[in-house]
């Protein structure tokens, strides 16, 4: 019999394992919006949209304030990677309100893709090392956890503006009350804002 602790942390993941693997499937759903058309692309538009929302907010709570206590210059380096989560929010929030099929989707889209895959690479290359050389494996395997649960009430729609764990807190649970029965009504009566 599986030992349930293990079960409910995804296997024993630690939060780069977990944050690397949701890099992934941000570069698949980018695939999927640019592949489809119509009504299939605006579903992986809204995944899309969903899963970088929660992402960011997660990483935002959980991750950069462990980032910015676990090595020298870590400060700098986080900051960037929120100026860059700002920038993306920014660009997903004016995807968000435009139609798939207009002529100017395909390149706003590619120029998120560029930002949001080079801030992934960032945090892959800069911050995530060193979050696995400085913090125990019991802690990063903790802090997964806190990721998950973070995604589990974040706002599903990007918040610019809103970058800090502090503001994701004070905030955050309003947006995504407003953001979660938005989206129960798309899929209860159709596309709609």
């Amino acid at each position: 019999m599986a030992d349930q602790s293990h079960v409910e942390a995804g296997n024993g993941e630690d939060v780069v394992s977990l944050l690397m693997r949701q890099h992934g499937e941000i570069r698949n759903l980018f695939d999927q919006v640019e592949a489809s058309r119509g009504e299939e692309r605006r579903e992986a538009m809204r995944q899309l949209v969903r899963l970088l929302a929660v992402h960011e907010t997660a990483e935002e709570e959980v991750v950069h304030p462990v980032a910015r206590r676990a090595y020298d210059g870590a400060e700098q380096v986080v900051q960037q990677r929120l100026d860059e989560e700002h920038e993306a929010k920014q660009r997903l929030s004016d995807l968000e309100d435009m139609d798939p099929e207009s002529d100017d989707f395909m390149p706003m889209l590619l120029a998120l893709r560029t930002s949001v895959m080079q801030h992934a690479r960032a945090e892959e290359r800069y911050e995530f090392p060193h979050l696995r050389r400085t913090t125990s494996a019991e802690r990063l395997r903790t802090m997964a956890k806190a990721v998950k649960t973070a995604e589990s009430v974040a706002p599903t729609r990007p918040r610019p503006g809103v970058e800090s764990a502090r503001a994701n807190i004070a905030l955050g649970p309003v947006a995504a009350l407003v953001d979660r029965a938005r989206d129960v009504v798309r899929r209860t009566f159709g596309r709609g804002k």
